[in-house]
């Protein structure tokens, strides 16, 4: 269990995330709960797997669209680790209502519980090396904001929102300024408010890059032995990341070197679903 969960995004996101889904899973009316009796009824949530549990926000908000009356018992916080066979919560609300929003309630709850449990795996990997865990852009479209709530509830921390937050100049930016250096002062002079960072291809870019200053420095698959010169060569002056090839065969290795961040697009694209389910009447036991 994380210390504090971590804030969700603001409402309205959650409420049009959720609004989004239900339109594309209900449509015109859910013409099989239609045969339900519109009667109180009670509902629990069962997870099948060992997981860390992100996106009750979207879970809470995707049944009280359909019954703003619905009763949500949670015996479980963000970011809590679970094993196989868990109840997570209970509801108690209109029995249409609850069979007509579990998929998407669960949709939300196990992609964003698989983003979690994926994140706390790699920082589980790297504890007491110093080396904090970040996810990348690599979310699924629509889904940002959730997914890097969902990688803060694994203990990761975010990289980038987007484009509009950071500055992050690459092979193709440098290229086009010129040089590296030149890159790093049109990027001064037109967004000087904004976080700066720079990727290097080679140790010769990185000593530019530490000479020209900005908040982080990207270096990307780098061998073993160069990720260890560049370690060396910046002395902690400007913080290095890591990317490109990481995995958990490896992840420990490379946050051993030194390097102060390792970001990571599997954490929110190469996910599996965590296998829940919703199931009308009391829990067991």
């Amino acid at each position: 269990m994380l210390p504090h969960p971590p804030a969700a995004p603001p409402q309205a996101q959650v409420e049009a995330d959720v609004a989004r889904a239900l339109v594309e899973d209900i449509g015109s009316g859910d013409v099989t709960a239609a045969l339900l009796p519109d009667t109180a009824d009670i509902a629990y949530l069962l997870c099948k797997q060992d997981a860390v549990i992100a996106g009750r926000p979207w879970f809470d908000a995707a049944h009280r669209a359909l019954d703003p009356a619905v009763k949500i018992h949670w015996r479980v916080l963000e970011g809590d680790h679970v094993s196989a066979g868990t109840v997570l919560a209970t509801l108690e609300g209109r029995s249409r209502c609850l069979v007509s929003a579990e998929r998407t309630s669960l949709n939300f709850l196990q992609t964003l519980s698989a983003t979690a449990t994926v994140t706390a795996s790699y920082v589980a990997a790297v504890a007491g090396t110093g080396t904090r865990i970040l996810d990348t852009r690599k979310t699924l479209p629509g889904l940002r904001q959730a997914q890097k709530y969902a990688v803060r509830c694994g203990g990761g921390d975010n990289h980038r929102m987007g484009l509009f937050d950071t500055v992050m100049l690459k092979e193709n930016h440098i290229r086009a300024a010129g040089s590296l250096s030149a890159a790093v002062q049109a990027a001064r002079a037109q967004q000087p408010q904004l976080p700066l960072v720079v990727e290097v291809e080679d140790l010769q870019q990185l000593q530019e890059a530490l000479a020209a200053g900005c908040e982080r420095i990207l270096i990307d698959d780098f061998s073993a032995g160069m990720r260890r010169d560049a370690v060396r060569i910046a002395a902690g002056r400007i913080p290095l990341e890591v990317s490109g090839s990481v995995d958990l065969t490896v992840v420990r290795a490379i946050a051993e070197d030194g390097v102060d961040f390792i970001s990571i697009g599997g954490l929110t694209k190469h996910i599996q679903a965590i296998d829940l389910s919703l199931k009308l009447g009391p829990p067991p036991g």
